[in-house]
C-alpha cells in the first residue's frame, strides 16, 4: 500500500497527518486498501526504492493517525 501525496520520509507523513492534511491510501496491485481499520504503508513509491513503512489507522480512506 502506498500514500498520496508520495513522502520521501516518515517523518513528512506524519507532519501532514498532524497538521490535518488530506493524505489517502491506495493499493497498485490486484487486493484493494483498506477504507477503515489499520493499514501497513511503504513509500517513497516504486520504482524508487522503499525507505520507510508505517502502519496507520484509517477512516473513509483517510489517513487519521500514524501508528507507528
Amino acid at each position: 500500500m502506498y500514500c498520496m501525496p508520495n513522502f520521501t520520509f516518515k517523518k513528512e507523513l506524519k507532519a501532514a497527518v498532524r497538521v490535518g492534511e488530506i493524505v489517502s491510501i491506495y493499493s497498485p496491485g490486484p487486493f484493494p486498501a483498506n477504507q477503515n481499520g489499520v493499514e501497513y504503508l511503504e513509500g517513497p513509491h516504486y520504482p524508487k526504492p522503499h525507505s520507510w513503512y508505517a502502519k496507520v489507522q484509517v477512516v473513509e480512506g483517510r489517513i487519521v493517525k500514524v501508528l507507528s
